[in-house]
C-alpha cells in the first residue's frame, strides 16, 4: 500500500482500514473511479468592531464522503458519523451511479510525499487572550494614527483541516492543511463624508507571523491609506476607455473572467466561451497564464488535491495560445487528457470538481511606468471588491475599491464608484502591454462555484487593456 502519512493516523480509531477498503471496493465495483474522503476541521474567528469584541466563534466538524464515478454520472454519499455502519449505509447511495459491471478502474494518481506547508497547528500559536489583545492594539493604533478615523474593524481567523483519502487500489494519503488570515477595515470621516479602506491576507502557515506588530501595522497602514485616498476621490468617469490594472490582487479579474472559463467541466460540456479553442490564439501575444498549486504556503496551494492527485504548475495560455484546461479526474478521463491536480471540494459533504488554485498571469518585459505612460486618457485600477461573471460568454462586471484617472500618462486624482464591464475573451485580445512587476495577492481570495467555496490565490503584473467599458457617474 502506498502511504504518504507516516506520522499520523487521525481516523484509525474510528474506522478499520481493512473494512473501509473492502466497503470502498464494493462501492466502486463496475465504476470508473471513486474514493473515500475523510475530513476533520476546526476553525476560529474573532472580530473586533467599533472598540469591542463583536464575534468570537469556534467550529469543529468531521465526516466522510464516499464517491463512485461511472462515465458522466457520480454517486455521492456523506455522513458526519465516521464508522463502519455509516459507511455501509452510504454504499448503496454511491452505487446509484453504477449501471454495469464491465468498467475498469482508472489508474490511480501518482504517489507523493511532497509537503508545501507545515502541519503545525495554528491554534497553538497564540492564546485567546493574545489574539484579543492584538485586535485591541490594532484598533487603538489606527485611532491614534489619524483623527479622521471613526471606526475600525479587525479580524483574526485560523483553521486546521486534516484530510485522508483512501483509494480502491489501496493508496492512502493524509495531510494537515493550515489556513490563517488577518483582515483590517477602517472608516474615515471628513466634512461629513465617510469612506472605507481595507487590507489583509494570510496563507497556509501559522498565525504567529500575522499577529506580530511588524506585520499588522503594515496592514493597518494600508487600510488607512486606501480610506484616505477614497476620501479625496472624485466621481469616476463613464465610457469606453483604456484601463491599466495594477499588480497582485487585481488578478481577481483574471480569475473570474478567464479562469473559470478554463476549467475542464465547462469546456467538456461546451458551456465555456473558450470551448473548442484549444491550440488557437485567444489572447494577445506575450500573455501567459498559469494555475500553480505548488507555491509554498500560499492560500490556494495544495500538496495534493481532494482526489489525491499531486498539484502542479499548469500552463493554460502560452504566449497568447490556449494550451491547457484545469482538470479533475472525471473530466480529464472523459476528455482523454491527464488530470492536473485541480479536483477540489469545500468539505467531505461535497463531491470534487475542477477548481482553480493560484491563477497567475506571468510578467512581461515592460516597466510599469512605461505601461502607464502609454495611456492618453483612461483609468488606473489597483484595488477591486466584488464582481460577477457569466461563464457561458465571459461577460464580467467588477467594482473598483481604489482607482485613479490617467491623462497623457500622468496618474491624477483618485476616483470612486468605478466599475469595469467587459468579457474575458475580448479583454484577453485587447491586452496591449504587460509589465515586468508580477506580484501575488496578499492571500485573501475565496472562490465560489456551484455552491462550494474554496481558498484561492491570484497574481498578475501591471497590465494595459484597451477599450473596456467603465461605469461611473462622471464624465
Amino acid at each position: 500500500m502506498t502511504d504518504s502519512s507516516p506520522r499520523f493516523r487521525p481516523f484509525e480509531t474510528l474506522l478499520d482500514e481493512g473494512r473501509a477498503l473492502s466497503l470502498l471496493r464494493e462501492a466502486v465495483a463496475g465504476a470508473d473511479d471513486g474514493e473515500l474522503f475523510l475530513e476533520r476541521r476546526r476553525s476560529e474567528a474573532l472580530v473586533f468592531d467599533d472598540g469591542r469584541l463583536k464575534t468570537a466563534s469556534y467550529d469543529a466538524a468531521e465526516g466522510f464522503g464516499l464517491r463512485a464515478v461511472a462515465g458522466e454520472s457520480t454517486g455521492y454519499a456523506h455522513s458526519t458519523e465516521i464508522s463502519e455502519a455509516s459507511l455501509a449505509r452510504a454504499l448503496s447511495t454511491a452505487r446509484l451511479a453504477v449501471r454495469g459491471e464491465d468498467a475498469v478502474l482508472a489508474a490511480p494518481p501518482r504517489a507523493t510525499n511532497r509537503r508545501l506547508y507545515s502541519d503545525r497547528d495554528p491554534f497553538d500559536d497564540a492564546s485567546f487572550g493574545v489574539k484579543l489583545e492584538t485586535l485591541r492594539e490594532i484598533d487603538d493604533w489606527l485611532r491614534a494614527r489619524d483623527p479622521r478615523v471613526v471606526q475600525v474593524s479587525a479580524s483574526i481567523g485560523a483553521s486546521m483541516q486534516e484530510v485522508e483519502i483512501l483509494r480502491p487500489e489501496g493508496q492512502r494519503l493524509w495531510e494537515a492543511r493550515p489556513l490563517t488570515r488577518v483582515n483590517i477595515s477602517v472608516i474615515v470621516e471628513q466634512n461629513g463624508r465617510r469612506e472605507t479602506g481595507s487590507a489583509g491576507g494570510g496563507g497556509r502557515h501559522g498565525l504567529a507571523p500575522l499577529i506580530t506588530r511588524g506585520h499588522w501595522e503594515g496592514v493597518a497602514q494600508e487600510a488607512l491609506r486606501v480610506a484616505l485616498v477614497n476620501l479625496e476621490a472624485e466621481d469616476a468617469p463613464a465610457g469606453v476607455m483604456d484601463v491599466v490594472l495594477g499588480p497582485g490582487w487585481p488578478g481577481i479579474l483574471l480569475h473570474e473572467a478567464i479562469g473559470h472559463g478554463l476549467e475542464g467541466d465547462f469546456n467538456r460540456k461546451k458551456s465555456s466561451a473558450f470551448a473548442g479553442l484549444m491550440g488557437q490564439q485567444i489572447a494577445a501575444k506575450g500573455v501567459t497564464v498559469v494555475d500553480d498549486g505548488t507555491l509554498p504556503d500560499r492560500r490556494g496551494s495544495l500538496s495534493f488535491d481532494d482526489e489525491g492527485t499531486p498539484s502542479q504548475r499548469n500552463v493554460l495560455i502560452e504566449d497568447g495560445t490556449l494550451v491547457g484546461y484545469m482538470q479533475d479526474r472525471q473530466n480529464a478521463r472523459l476528455m482523454g487528457v491527464a488530470a492536473t491536480g485541480n479536483g477540489r471540494r469545500e468539505s467531505y459533504a461535497h463531491a470534487p470538481m475542477p477548481r482553480m488554485t493560484n491563477t497567475i498571469m506571468l510578467g512581461g518585459d515592460t516597466p510599469p511606468a512605461e505601461v502607464l505612460a502609454g495611456m492618453k486618457d483612461g483609468l488606473y485600477a489597483v484595488g477591486f471588491g466584488g464582481g460577477q461573471v457569466d461563464i457561458t460568454n465571459g461577460k464580467f462586471v467588477f467594482s473598483c475599491t481604489e482607482a485613479y484617472r490617467v491623462r497623457n500618462g500622468v496618474v491624477g486624482a483618485p476616483v470612486k464608484g468605478a466599475t469595469l464591464i467587459g468579457d474575458g475573451a475580448t479583454a484577453l485580445r485587447q491586452i496591449r502591454a504587460v509589465g515586468n512587476d508580477m506580484a501575488l495577492d496578499p492571500g485573501m481570495g475565496n472562490c465560489g462555484k456551484a455552491g462550494q467555496w474554496v481558498p484561492v490565490g491570484v497574481g498578475q503584473p501591471t497590465l494595459l487593456i484597451g477599450g473596456l467599458t467603465v461605469g461611473g457617474a462622471g464624465v
